[in-house]
C-alpha cells in the first residue's frame, strides 16, 4: 500500500493548523489550533521533542518584547492613559467628525510607533470605541483607523512591531541605519493610508458631532507618572536599538521596573496585571516558531531561497516591487508572523540585504492591511472587538484593504527605492 511521505503529513498538519487558526473554526481560540498542530507533530514523530524546545527558544526575544509591551499596555489602561487619550481626541474635535478622524489616526500612530502595533490593537481600540459611542457616532470608521494604522506605522522604529524582530533577528540594523532605510517609506505609508481611508469614509465623516461630551477624563497623578514611564521605556528602547542590542530583554526589564515603581506609589497589587497578559498569544507565537522550524527541517525553504535569489538578480526597482508585493500578499495567506519567520530565514540563507531586505520587511509589516488574516495585531484587534460585541467580517475588511494596502505598499516601496538610490545603504 502506498503511504504518503512524512513530509506530506507534516505540511498537511502545519497548513491545516494555520488555516483553522486564521478562520477561528468553531470559535475555538486561535492558540488552541496551533497547540493542537504542535501536539500532532510530536505524536506522529514528525518533529522531535528536542527540536520543539530548540525552535521555541528561538522566539525568546519576541516573547520578552510582547510581555513587556502587554504589561505596559495593561498598566496604562488601569491608570487611564488610553481613556484620557481617546476622550481628549473627542473633545478637541470640536464637533467635527473629520477632525476626530484625524486625531484618532494621530493617536494610533503615536501608540504604534512607541508601544507597538499590538498595543494599538488591544488597548487603544476599546478606548476609542468607548469614546465614539459616548459621542453617538458610527464607530467603524474610527475602529478601522486603529486596525490600519497598527500596520501602516509599524516599521517607523524596530520596536513598532514584533515582526521586525522576527525578520531581522540577529541582523537588526542599528537605529540610525533603520531610520535612514525606513524613514521615508514609513512616512509615505502613514500619509497614504490616511488619505485613502479618509476618502473611503468621506460620507461617514460629513455629519457633525451633535452630542456634547460632558465627561472629561483628566490624567491624574498616577496616570501622569505612567505617561512618564512610557516615555522612559521609549528612551531605553531607542538607546538599545541605537546600540544594536536585542530589544526583548530591555523591553521586559523596563516594563517590570515601571510596573513595580508605579504599583508601589499607587499602592496597588501588580499581580492582577500579570493575569491580564495574553499568555495564549505567547503560546500561539511559540507554536508558530515550532511549525516554521519543522518546515525548515524538510528543506522546503530551498524553494523560497531560490525565488529570492532570482529576485535579487533582477533590476533594482523591479526586484524590490516584486519582493514587497509578493510578501505583502502572502502575509494574508499564512499570517505575518510565520511569514516573517520564513522571510527572516530566507534572507539569512541567501544573504539578502539592502533594498531587498527593506522591501521584504515593508511587505511583512504593511501587507497585512489587505485582510483580517494578515497580522497578529489585526487578529488581536478582532478579539478586542468581539469582547465589545462587535463583529467585522472578512469581506467587510477586504473591501477596504484591497484599496488601502496596494496604494500604500506601492508608495512605501517607492520611498525605499528612492532612499536606496540616493543614500546607497547596504
Amino acid at each position: 500500500m502506498f503511504l504518503p511521505h512524512p513530509h506530506f503529513w507534516l505540511a498537511l498538519i502545519v497548513v491545516a493548523s494555520i488555516l483553522l487558526m486564521l478562520i477561528r473554526a468553531w470559535k475555538i481560540p486561535e492558540a488552541c489550533w496551533i497547540a493542537a498542530g504542535v501536539v500532532l507533530l510530536l505524536l506522529f514523530r514528525l518533529e522531535p521533542l528536542s527540536g520543539v524546545a530548540h525552535a521555541a527558544a528561538k522566539g525568546t526575544d519576541v516573547y520578552l518584547f510582547l510581555i513587556g509591551m502587554m504589561l505596559l499596555s495593561e498598566l496604562s489602561a488601569v491608570h487611564g492613559v488610553f481613556d484620557w487619550l481617546s476622550s481628549a481626541a473627542v473633545r478637541h474635535a470640536r464637533g467635527s467628525t473629520s477632525l476626530l478622524f484625524f486625531l484618532v489616526y494621530g493617536a494610533g500612530t503615536l501608540v504604534t510607533i512607541f508601544m507597538s502595533n499590538d498595543a494599538t490593537a488591544v488597548v487603544l481600540t476599546p478606548a476609542i470605541l468607548a469614546a465614539v459611542r459616548k459621542a453617538r457616532l458610527e464607530p467603524l470608521p474610527y475602529l478601522f483607523v486603529c486596525a490600519f494604522i497598527a500596520n501602516a506605522a509599524s516599521f517607523v522604529l524596530p520596536i513598532s512591531n514584533p515582526a521586525n524582530l522576527v525578520v531581522f533577528h540577529k541582523e537588526m540594523p542599528a537605529l540610525g541605519e533603520w531610520l535612514l532605510r525606513f524613514g521615508l517609506p514609513s512616512f509615505l505609508s502613514i500619509v497614504t493610508t490616511f488619505f485613502v481611508l479618509r476618502w473611503l469614509f468621506r460620507r461617514n465623516l460629513r455629519a457633525p458631532i451633535t452630542v456634547q461630551m460632558d465627561e472629561n477624563h483628566f490624567l491624574r497623578d498616577h496616570g501622569k507618572l505612567m505617561l512618564a514611564g512610557l516615555g522612559a521605556t521609549a528612551a531605553v528602547l531607542l538607546v538599545a536599538s541605537a546600540l544594536n542590542w536585542d530589544l526583548g530583554l530591555p523591553t521586559c526589564l523596563t516594563a517590570l521596573a515601571v510596573t513595580v515603581i508605579i504599583s508601589a506609589i499607587s499602592r496597588n497589587n501588580p499581580l492582577p496585571l500579570f493575569r491580564e497578559i495574553s499568555w495564549s498569544t505567547l503560546a500561539l507565537v511559540a507554536g508558530l516558531f515550532i511549525m516554521v522550524d519543522a518546515v525548515e527541517r524538510t528543506g522546503a525553504m530551498r524553494a523560497t531561497q531560490d525565488w529570492l535569489a532570482r529576485v535579487i538578480a533582477m533590476p533594482v526597482t523591479a526586484g524590490a516591487m516584486l519582493a514587497g508585493f509578493a510578501v505583502g500578499v502572502a502575509n494574508n495567506l499564512v499570517n505575518n508572523l510565520p511569514l516573517g519567520l520564513i522571510a527572516g530565514s530566507t534572507l539569512q540563507a541567501t544573504h539578502g540585504k539592502g533594498l531587498i531586505a527593506s522591501s521584504v520587511l515593508i511587505g511583512v509589516d504593511l501587507g497585512p492591511n489587505l485582510s483580517i488574516t494578515g497580522s497578529l495585531a489585526t487578529i488581536l484587534w478582532l478579539i478586542a472587538l468581539r469582547k465589545e460585541k462587535l463583529e467585522v467580517g472578512f469581506w467587510s475588511f477586504l473591501k477596504i484593504g484591497a484599496i488601502v494596502m496596494p496604494v500604500a505598499l506601492f508608495c512605501s516601496l517607492l520611498g525605499a527605492i528612492f532612499t536606496h538610490i540616493f543614500f546607497g545603504y547596504r
